[in-house]
């Protein structure tokens, strides 16, 4: 599933077709994805503007002009593609596909949005874990959506004060910890297992038992390589990738994850291991991470 990164990534190269623009044709495909559309779905959006494209936890946020929000979650293999309709292929500062008579005519080409950027948008999902919906854009944060996921790790209110606090008493392992959603929104399994072995910790240490100054560390890294993972367009392993069409890279910077039995590389000679936890899979050194 994709993770903070490859949402934001997509989020970030939706904008030259999305924000600013309405939706001159909107089409689906299917009655659903993982849930149903809403009632009269696309005849809703059509004619309507973006005011405001975000994102929130691994959901893509898209604020209209009238009070409701479009929210967008790209399940296991959901992605989105934008098609200029521009023969140069560029809107603003960015160059994608250009617009062809094939462009939304795939067979896993669930929805289909044209805007007057002008753009075309395809949502694919050969597996149909996505979601879309319409939610009042004031009632947010207490959709059954939201009410309950935590804190997004890139403000700045996601400090060492607030993650010692959180970890207090909680006797799960730290790996667990971070990926609990309702601790922290959008941090998946790739940049957990990436962070802790940046702050030296292992993903099996009791969370209580993180110290103060192993937390400040923590916060640290997870905010470094959630950075780095974004410029990087994130990671593809799977189904990821830009919608211009471009794999993410930072998968070629990878210090543990999925690199069982290779050579840590902080040179100490520690090896690569991987365990499970609560069904997944954890990489971490068991040199210099404790």
């Amino acid at each position: 599933m994709p993770e903070l990164p490859e949402v934001e990534t997509v989020m970030t190269g939706l904008k030259p077709a999305l924000e600013g623009h309405r939706f001159t044709h909107v089409e689906t495909r299917r009655k659903d994805l993982r849930i149903a559309f809403p009632r009269d779905f696309a005849k809703r959006l059509t004619g309507r503007k973006v005011v405001r494209l975000w994102r929130r936890a691994k959901y893509i946020m898209a604020d209209l002009e009238d009070g409701e929000t479009l929210v967008i979650h790209l399940g296991m293999s959901g992605s989105m593609s934008v098609y200029a309709k521009d023969r140069s292929g560029k809107l603003g500062q960015f160059y994608y596909e250009r617009l062809d008579d094939e462009a939304g005519n795939g067979k896993h080409d669930h929805v289909v949005f044209d805007t007057d950027a002008p753009a075309r948008v395809v949502f694919n999902d050969h597996r149909r874990f996505g979601l879309m919906t319409l939610i009042d854009t004031d009632k947010i944060e207490t959709h059954k959506l939201f009410k309950a996921v935590g804190i997004e790790p890139l403000s700045k209110d996601f400090d060492a004060a607030f993650l010692k606090d959180a970890l207090k008493g909680k006797k799960t392992p730290i790996k667990s910890a971070l990926l609990d959603q309702r601790l922290i929104a959008g941090l998946g399994n790739i940049y957990v297992c990436e962070a802790l072995w940046r702050a030296k910790i292992s993903p099996r240490r009791r969370a209580s038992r993180v110290k103060p100054e192993e937390i400040r560390h923590l916060v640290t890294a997870i905010k470094e390589v959630l950075h780095q993972a974004i410029k990087a367009g994130g990671s593809s392993l799977r189904d990821h990738k830009q919608v211009h069409g471009e794999l993410g890279y930072f998968q070629h910077h990878f210090a543990v994850y999925d690199r069982k039995n290779k050579l840590c590389n902080r040179k100490d000679g520690g090896v690569i291991k991987r365990i499970v936890q609560s069904g997944r899979s954890s990489f971490y050194c068991p040199v210099c991470q404790k």
